[in-house]
């Protein structure tokens, strides 16, 4: 079985296929593969709801530095979607995978920045994440008007 063929599952949303292909690629350190699964535990697609696999492989996946599974790490953290809500562990996760160029990660750090959630208040180091992740931070300022 080739990671293509459980991809193509994953994505015509034939998820119980894709969980039974990607699987053993996600338990033989796959990243990729592991952050499928993830998805499908987390959300309960061809499989019933699963949060400690979601996680577990989320964060196996991330720990690779799979940007997209550092950016659904973080958004579990930030939630507490299937783990303690923890923003300090959301500013963590969003950081490797803003790191690694992901707009949305850039954008959620800016706005955290901004309210101060998970880090010390810094209206500076929001305006860099919104400027990194290609917004201008003055028109963000004159929509708060």
């Amino acid at each position: 079985m080739t990671f293509e063929s459980g991809l193509a599952a994953f994505e015509a949303k034939h998820f119980a296929r894709a969980m039974q292909l990607l699987s053993p690629l996600a338990e033989a350190g796959h990243a990729d593969a592991q952050y499928r699964v993830a998805i499908m535990c987390q959300n309960g697609l061809g499989v019933v709801r699963q949060p400690d696999p979601a996680v577990t492989w989320m964060r196996a996946a991330a720990e690779q530095g799979h940007a997209m599974a550092q950016h659904g790490l973080g958004f579990m953290f930030f939630e507490g979607d299937c783990v303690d809500k923890d923003p300090a562990q959301a500013v963590h996760w969003f950081e490797k995978a803003a790191e690694q160029g992901l707009a949305g990660s850039k954008t959620t750090l800016a706005m955290m920045y901004a309210q101060g959630t998970g880090v010390e208040r810094d209206p500076e180091a929001a305006r860099r994440w919104y400027l990194s992740a290609g917004f201008d931070p003055d028109e963000l300022d004159s929509l708060r008007s």
